[in-house]
């Protein structure tokens, strides 16, 4: 019978690192899925796993748990690593994209983002936190307020904003 996450909580906050280990073997390919879904690269993906699990010790005595759980926490830091990670990776292609189109001559192309994914990724980070961890994880919105640390009316706001954004986006792309 395994350690609920509460109990492996308790560990690592004491500073017991084979605790870390047990709720990264527990929660690892979950959070791995989030960050693919998000990322272009696979590595990328695996790197944002990395940090978040580096960020939960490094912070550990003021991490916020839902339910008993990091898990919320650490979807939201991967979410944010991911973002700064694709956004460095999209600087960086466009930068490579540059000099090879100034020594061909030819003209500089940009990656096709279109489609939900593309929509989400084009909301404010606050609002994509919101449906991350509200619609594709289905956390409830008094769970996601205490991951995020806002009110609840906070995530009801930002929620609402966020799915009439995506919808007039999508209601955009039918009609292309």
């Amino acid at each position: 019978m395994s350690d609920s996450d509460a109990e492996v909580w308790a560990r690592v906050r004491s500073g017991d690192v084979t605790g870390l280990g047990a709720l990264f073997d527990r929660h690892e390919a979950r959070l791995f899925r989030h960050a693919a879904r998000l990322l272009t690269a696979r590595e990328d993906a695996k790197d944002a796993v990395m940090i978040a699990f580096f960020e939960l010790w490094r912070r550990r005595a003021a991490v916020r748990l839902v339910d008993g759980s990091p898990l919320p926490w650490l979807l939201n830091t991967v979410s944010n690593t991911a973002r700064n990670l694709e956004r460095s990776s999209r600087r960086y292609r466009m930068m490579l994209a540059k000099v090879d189109a100034a020594e061909a001559g030819g003209e500089v192309v940009a990656p096709d983002e279109t489609g939900v994914l593309a929509a989400l990724k084009r909301l404010p980070e606050r609002e994509q936190s919101v449906i991350v961890l509200t619609v594709l994880e289905g956390y409830g919105e008094k769970d996601a307020a205490t991951a995020l640390g806002v009110p609840v009316g906070t995530v009801k706001s930002r929620l609402s904003r966020a799915k009439a954004r995506l919808r007039n986006e999508l209601e955009g792309m039918e009609l292309a």
